[in-house]
C-alpha cells in the first residue's frame, strides 16, 4: 500500500504546477497563432496576390518579421525540456530547434542568396503545417483534452513533412553555400587580433554535411514515438470496445 502511495506522490510531484500549465498553454497558443499567420501568408503571396504584387516583394521579405519572431521563439522549448517542464528530451529538441534556427539566422538573414532560395517556401509550408498541429496538440494535452484525430496527425503528417522540410532546408543552404563560395562573407582569416579563423562556406558545408547522420535518427525517433503513442492509443481503443461489449 505505501509503495503505491509513494508511487502516487511521485507522479504527482512531476505533474507541472498550475503556473507553468497556464504558461505551457499560453506559449503553444501563440505558436498556434504565429505558425497560422505564416501560413495565411504563404497562401496570400502565392494563391490570392497577384504577378504584380509577387514582383515587387520577395517570400522572405513578405513573411520575415513573423518567421523570425516564431522561429526563434522555438529555443524557449529548449529551456522547457531542460527544466524538466515538458518531457521531450532536450538534446533531441536541440537539433531540432538549432537546425531551423541556422537555416532562418545564419542562412536565409546572412545571405541574399538565401532569401531567393526556392527551399524556402518548401521549408516555410512543411515548418507551418507541422508547428500548427505540434503546438495545437501540446496546449491540448495540457488540459488532458486531446481529439484521437489531433494525435493522428501529430504523429502521422510528419511521415510527408519531415523530408520535405528537410529538402527546403537544405536547398536554402546551397544556394547559400553558391554567395558564400564566392563571397568573402562572414567568415575570418589569419592574422587578426583574436590568432584564429572561421570559414562560413565551410561550416554551411559542415551543417549540410550533418544532416547525413542526424536526420534519419530524428527521423527514426518519431516513428518509434508514433508507434508508442498511437499504438498505445488503439489498445486503449480496444479495450474500451471489449469492456462495453462485455457489458
Amino acid at each position: 500500500m505505501s509503495a503505491k502511495v509513494a508511487k502516487s506522490n511521485k507522479s504527482a510531484s512531476k505533474e507541472p504546477s498550475a503556473l507553468a500549465k497556464l504558461y505551457l498553454i499560453g506559449y503553444n497558443a501563440v505558436q498556434v497563432g504565429g505558425w497560422s499567420y505564416i501560413l495565411y501568408q504563404l497562401v496570400d503571396y502565392y494563391l490570392l496576390q497577384g504577378p504584380e504584387f509577387r514582383a515587387q516583394i520577395t517570400l522572405w521579405d513578405y513573411t520575415q518579421v513573423a518567421v523570425i519572431i516564431f522561429q526563434n521563439a522555438a529555443f524557449v522549448e529548449i529551456l522547457n525540456a531542460a527544466f524538466g517542464l515538458v518531457k521531450s528530451n532536450p538534446v533531441v529538441t536541440g537539433f531540432q530547434v538549432f537546425s531551423r534556427m541556422m537555416v532562418v539566422v545564419g542562412v536565409v538573414m546572412a545571405t541574399p542568396t538565401g532569401k531567393v532560395s526556392p527551399g524556402l517556401p518548401i521549408a516555410l509550408f512543411a515548418w507551418a503545417i507541422t508547428e500548427i498541429i505540434r503546438y495545437g496538440y501540446y496546449a491540448l494535452n495540457i488540459v488532458k483534452v486531446v481529439p484521437h484525430f489531433v494525435v493522428f496527425l501529430r504523429y502521422t503528417t510528419f511521415i510527408v513533412l519531415y523530408p520535405i522540410g528537410v529538402t527546403g532546408e537544405l536547398l536554402c543552404f546551397w544556394w547559400a553555400q553558391s554567395y558564400a563560395r564566392e563571397n568573402s562573407v562572414w567568415s575570418t582569416v589569419m592574422p587578426n587580433k583574436w590568432n584564429a579563423t572561421f570559414s562560413y562556406l565551410a561550416f554551411l558545408w559542415i551543417v549540410m554535411l550533418g544532416y547525413i547522420p542526424i536526420f534519419p535518427q530524428l527521423y527514426l525517433h518519431m516513428f518509434a514515438q508514433r508507434r508508442k503513442i498511437l499504438g498505445a492509443a488503439s489498445s486503449a481503443v480496444g479495450a474500451s470496445a471489449q469492456k462495453k461489449k462485455a457489458h
